[in-house]
């Protein structure tokens, strides 16, 4: 749905882009940052009342899905009132850029902490906490030995043994616009068909619902955002369920990024990109990452103790931009092996 706000003004609007504020909805006179954010309220909110505790910046935001946003952002255009775009993909924040919606910055800052695969190469965007998709498997059915890289979950071996998440979901799709990026798209084909083939049941809607399976029994293995894990364990610190690192010999495991870029018609840009320079230092790092059990962005934060209890991974290098580049293919590419 596309739904356009007048030039500099906000208003609330119930159950379609509720404008949550620190202390109200208003108009843009109050000089507030604001930011559309795809990140859940819950996993935001601390952020910025730190923010403005810190810098007595207030911060107004609008919250919905990155499509709808998007769009809000392309019809609002130059009359946007949104000063930053933050997603839960780096395919997404590839999309608003290719549109032209997100404007390049240069900041040494963001460019020491935040690792260049996590970056727009042009700056337009950059990510502020990493999302590992790998394998997660039953500890009582499966041997760790058997693991290896998530083109082996095509094979034989694995067959009415695997789990997965509907190929709907924006995180499938990037895996596999990255798989096209690291192994070419007739290989990738290949791997998906095997996964399709080796499925155990219908792919689910998210992947607490796929571990929830692995832990009853109905499959053995499956590929997921590491923080429904972290989640899960948090409550039932005895699920028999653990992660696997995948590809590590090889191409090293698949990142996604939480992220945020200024928009191209931000009112505010300098205070835009000097909250996104706070964002990438480690106490706003560690928050940020810690809240939704993920890993910062910036490699020199310290991880959540449970996450790290699962240790050491290296990521794939291959540059998240290519998750959006190459979505469209993946998206045709999961169509034609049947994942559904």
């Amino acid at each position: 749905m596309r739904f356009v706000v007048p030039a500099r003004r906000l208003f609330c609007i119930p159950l379609v882009f509720a404008l949550i504020a620190t202390a109200g909805c208003g108009s843009r006179a109050d000089g507030a940052l604001v930011v559309y954010s795809a990140r859940n309220e819950q996993l935001i909110r601390p952020i910025f009342e730190q923010y403005t505790a810190a810098t007595g910046e207030q911060i107004r935001y609008v919250t919905d899905d990155a499509g709808p946003l998007i769009e809000r952002l392309a019809a609002e255009g130059e009359s946007t009132p949104a000063d930053l775009l933050m997603t839960v993909d780096a395919g997404e924040l590839w999309h608003a850029a290719d549109r032209d919606l997100l404007a390049p910055v240069d900041s040494a800052v963001l460019e020491a902490n935040i690792p260049e695969h996590l970056r727009d190469p042009t700056g337009r965007w950059f990510g502020l906490s990493v999302r590992a998709r790998t394998i997660v498997f039953s500890t009582d059915r499966v041997d760790p030995a058997e693991l290896g890289s998530y083109a082996a979950l095509a094979e034989p071996s694995w067959e009415g043994r695997l789990c997965l998440r509907t190929s709907k979901k924006v995180y499938n799709q990037s895996l596999v616009a990255m798989l096209i990026a690291e192994y070419g798209e007739t290989r990738t084909e290949e791997v998906v068909k095997g996964w399709v083939g080796n499925l155990a049941t219908d792919p689910f809607a998210n992947d607490t619902l796929l571990l929830e399976a692995i832990i009853a029994g109905q499959c053995d293995v499956g590929i997921v955002n590491t923080y429904y894990l972290g989640r899960l364990l948090r409550d039932r610190p005895d699920a028999p369920v653990a992660p696997y690192w995948a590809d590590q010999a090889e191409l090293g495991v698949h990142v996604n990024v939480s992220g945020a870029g200024v928009t191209q018609h931000a009112p505010r840009p300098e205070a835009a990109l000097a909250f996104l320079e706070w964002l990438s230092q480690p106490a706003a790092q560690e928050l940020f990452a810690g809240l939704n059990l993920e890993y910062p962005a910036n490699p020199d934060v310290t991880v959540d103790p449970l996450v790290t209890s699962w240790g050491t991974f290296r990521q794939s290098t291959f540059n998240l931009a290519q998750a959006g580049a190459l979505q469209s293919d993946a998206v045709r590419l999961m169509d034609r092996a049947g994942y559904r």
